[in-house]
């Protein structure tokens, strides 16, 4: 019996990378039997969407996702994973930073009797702010994370279908998929390949994106910065106590000495101030993702299938 291998493609204006995109996955898919390849269309504001539906209607093997606005890159993955049939499933960006050449190397070590593979970078050519964010932020999540998370990795993984299936049952909004791979565990392996530059366009993840990227991360599989905050509290109260004591010596043994103290007392107060803004930060940040949990609503609304049966 023939294996199917799902290939999942979250897509947000990626028009200059698609037509590429598919021919280099289609190639590496065919060249080993049946195949699917599911593009998640995350709310593109280019021709993007357009180009799916053509491809969609010259070849069978392309299925399609269409959000009616942008939910995510991660929640993007989890539309695929809701939908592959594959007995592999394989992740990958749409920019090409992740090359389709690749697959081949994690099918082979699937076949072998590995249930997850993910893709390692032997090197990468972003440039010196984005390497080095990225090894500080992997360095963090290793120290600090309750699961162990692979360093230098990102979504681009092979997962078998039964790990699929655990996946499918893991429903919470605030979605680290390369954390929730961990957390389920499984036999993992991973491979190395070197991941290329942007073929064209802009990044899905500005500055703004990657700082939310990394605080779900760390709040989803850690309570180090709920401790931190704990940690900050009683430091800035021993702090505390040790100028009260000063003020009360130099008032007590010298009281010639006293000023009005108005400079030392504004600092006090705009430091204690910004200590206790820092913590009720940290707190807000879970209580908002409690809050966001019990609303309970769908993880994302589908505006239109293509190639793909109704769920």
């Amino acid at each position: 019996m023939k294996q199917l291998i799902s290939l999942i493609l979250p897509i947000y204006n990626e028009e200059k990378n698609i037509d590429e995109l598919y021919q280099r996955s289609q190639k590496v898919l065919a060249s080993m039997g049946e195949y699917e390849i599911i593009f998640i269309n995350d709310g593109s504001k280019d021709s993007s969407l357009q180009k799916i539906i053509d491809l969609s209607q010259r070849d069978k093997h392309v299925k399609l996702i269409d959000f009616p606005r942008n939910f995510g890159h991660q929640i993007a993955i989890t539309a695929g994973l809701d939908h592959a049939q594959g007995d592999a499933v394989i992740i990958m960006d749409s920019d090409l930073q992740d090359t389709p050449e690749t697959i081949e190397e994690m099918v082979t070590k699937w076949k072998e009797g590995y249930e997850v593979v993910y893709g390692k970078r032997r090197t990468r050519r972003d440039g010196v702010f984005k390497r080095s964010t990225a090894y500080l932020f992997y360095r963090l999540m290793k120290k600090f994370a309750n699961i162990d998370i692979p360093e230098d990795t990102g979504d681009f993984r092979l997962m078998d279908k039964k790990v699929v299936v655990e996946m499918k049952r893991l429903r919470e909004h605030s979605r680290f998929m390369r954390g929730l791979t961990s957390w389920v565990g499984f036999k993992q392996t991973s491979v190395l390949f070197d991941r290329e530059e942007r073929k064209c366009g802009e990044t899905g993840y500005p500055m703004g994106k990657m700082l939310k990227f990394a605080i779900d991360g760390l709040t989803a599989f850690s309570y180090i910065p709920l401790k931190l905050a704990a940690y900050l509290g009683f430091t800035t109260a021993f702090l505390s106590i040790i100028g009260i004591m000063y003020a009360l010596y130099r008032k007590i043994f010298h009281p010639e000495e006293v000023i009005s103290g108005w400079t030392f007392t504004i600092i006090c107060i705009f430091f204690i101030g910004s200590i206790q803004l820092i913590v009720l930060a940290v707190i807000g940040e879970y209580i908002g993702r409690i809050y966001t949990e019990t609303q309970q609503r769908p993880l994302y609304i589908v505006r239109q299938k293509i190639n793909l049966e109704e769920k």
